[in-house]
């Protein structure tokens, strides 16, 4: 071993100097909304789900806005926390939502085919991103995954009022619907740059886990 590698070696920080980074541990505390989103789901306690899946997204938007406010992070820093936020979005938005709807579906096998549409276009999706980033700067290429759990968690609100065969339809025609969406060439802005669209979202999180709260009552 060179000198040069043993001096790289022990300048590099370890691993777990960046939990103790704030981003970081929001990143971590959405990731923990969506471990217990896919619990429910499969648990088919879905009012306990949808909560666990608006809050993912609640965390995943404060974690940039406080990541932007705070002073001194270095580079690697915000490379880390950058590749934390890509590898947790594809459990929130990808496999959260493929998850839904097998369980939705009670496991069938038809679902398997909508599972994996809405899992591989949010990998292709995530994948896209990190490779050419923003369209000018400013606009998603594609819709945001993001959005798909907001959205969907507004979707289920109708469960109680279609049968349940006619929602499965709805919910299963919604996932790639969106699925196509993520994969689209269409321009969105990126809503969560803005501090008011991120207050916005927190009166939605805390509407949404109010309903599905006193559903679960």
């Amino acid at each position: 071993m060179t000198t040069d590698n043993v001096e790289s070696q022990a300048s590099q920080p370890s691993i777990l100097s960046f939990v103790k980074d704030l981003p970081n541990l929001c990143s971590l505390a959405g990731l923990a909304c969506t471990l217990l989103a896919i619990y429910y789901s499969i648990l088919g306690v879905y009012s306990a789900a949808m909560i666990g899946m608006i809050w993912a997204v609640a965390f995943d938007w404060a974690d940039g806005l406080i990541a932007r406010r705070i002073k001194g992070r270095t580079g690697n820093d915000r490379a880390f926390g950058g590749q934390l936020d890509v590898l947790i979005d594809i459990v929130s938005y990808g496999v959260a939502p493929s998850i839904l709807l097998l369980s939705y579906g009670q496991f069938e096998p038809i679902f398997l085919v909508g599972a994996f549409l809405m899992l591989a276009a949010s990998a292709i999706r995530l994948s896209y991103f990190s490779t050419f980033g923003l369209a000018g700067g400013t606009k998603y290429t594609g819709l945001a995954l993001d959005n798909n759990n907001i959205i969907l968690v507004s979707i289920f609100l109708l469960e109680g009022v279609f049968s349940g065969s006619v929602f499965t339809v709805i919910l299963y025609a919604s996932g790639v619907g969106l699925a196509a969406l993520n994969v689209s060439q269409i321009k969105t802005p990126k809503l969560s740059g803005n501090p008011i669209n991120v207050y916005i979202l927190a009166l939605y999180t805390l509407g949404i886990t109010a309903i599905y709260g006193w559903k679960l009552l």
